[in-house]
């Protein structure tokens, strides 16, 4: 079938690459992919982030919830920034079965956390499959709300918390705001999906048609999904706290950026979740970048079509929090 064609730029990034880190993940390859990736994939220390006494690093184990273990998160701060400073609160991609939530810091702190003056926690969530649904979520939720209930400790407004994250980090983001809503969890600001993981279902027009030709496959995919839904996959009543895209209600959500790529298999998916949040009467900003495939400013941060990405999601969070200093306290739930 035909396809949208890939930007210029991106595209030469993408044949650098050569064939290694686009092979589909397999049932049978899984275990020593994820081995890679650990060993592979950058892992800054916390001596590392502080950046020569840029930034206030540490590292916090907090109590887990339903008999979770605790769960480790990486909250890093302006060095030397009086009064309570909003929060994002970060999930790193890695399709729910690799990643750190170490990796995924220098670019936030470069690109949002001095320019925007805000915090990051970055939770190390456990990963599939050795642990499936619900228990990457519970671990999120476990450390969303320690940090709430910590927030003077902190030094961050526990009402000026945004969540987030890039892949499948934004799947577990948009999951996350699903749960706060339906649990009466702590109020958030803002929802940032960047490219996020929402389907297990891979029906889409742009799964079928893209499948490949980027930077992950529909094998890949339900590869992933199955590594977190173990028996559950395909079952026609998976939770959307596990799959969004499965949400009939998304109603009551805080607003959202969505960003994705025309030329990437999560295309269609994404562009449905902001309609359907746009129906239910909430606000989403969404951006489809032309060209652009899956974590395609990851590979090509220099390209003018990164820098354009970049730029939309700083002035949404930039707008955000402006909007907020003068609005009232959100309410929990």
């Amino acid at each position: 079938m035909p396809v949208p064609p890939f930007d210029p730029e991106l595209s030469v990034a993408l044949e650098s690459l050569g064939n290694g880190p686009r092979e589909p993940v397999t049932p049978g390859n899984l275990a020593a992919r994820q081995e890679r990736d650990a060993a592979t994939r950058p892992r800054p220390t916390a001596d590392d982030l502080r950046a020569d006494g840029r930034f206030e690093v540490a590292e916090l184990s907090v109590p887990g919830l339903r008999d979770g273990p605790d769960v480790t998160l990486v909250s890093v701060r302006p060095a030397g920034r009086e009064g309570p400073l909003p929060l994002l609160y970060y999930m790193h991609g890695g399709a729910m079965i690799m990643g750190n939530a170490w990796s995924v810091l220098p670019r936030i702190l470069r690109e949002w956390v001095l320019p925007l003056d805000m915090a990051v926690i970055s939770v190390e969530y456990r990963l599939a499959p050795r642990t499936r649904y619900p228990g990457l979520l519970e671990d999120c939720y476990a450390g969303l709300l320690w940090a709430a209930g910590h927030a003077v400790e902190l030094g961050v407004d526990a009402d000026r918390v945004i969540v987030g994250g890039k892949s499948a980090g934004g799947g577990l983001a948009a999951a996350l705001a699903l749960l706060i809503r339906d649990r009466g969890g702590p109020g958030i600001l803002g929802q940032l999906l960047l490219c996020p993981m929402l389907d297990d279902r891979g029906h889409t027009f742009s799964s079928h048609q893209m499948s490949g030709l980027g930077m992950w496959d529909l094998v890949s995919g339900e590869t992933a999904w199955k590594a977190l839904l173990g028996d559950r996959y395909g079952a026609a009543d998976v939770p959307p706290y596990a799959a969004p895209a499965r949400s009939t209600d998304l109603s009551g959500l805080p607003p959202a950026f969505i960003d994705v790529g025309s030329a990437e298999m999560f295309r269609d998916e994404d562009v449905a979740y902001a309609n359907g949040l746009w129906q239910a009467g909430g606000q989403a900003e969404l951006h489809v970048w032309p060209g652009a495939y899956h974590g395609f400013d990851g590979r090509a941060p220099r390209a003018a079509i990164s820098e354009d990405a970049r730029n939309a999601r700083t002035r949404w969070l930039r707008r955000l929090l402006a909007h907020s200093r003068n609005a009232e306290p959100r309410p929990a739930g």
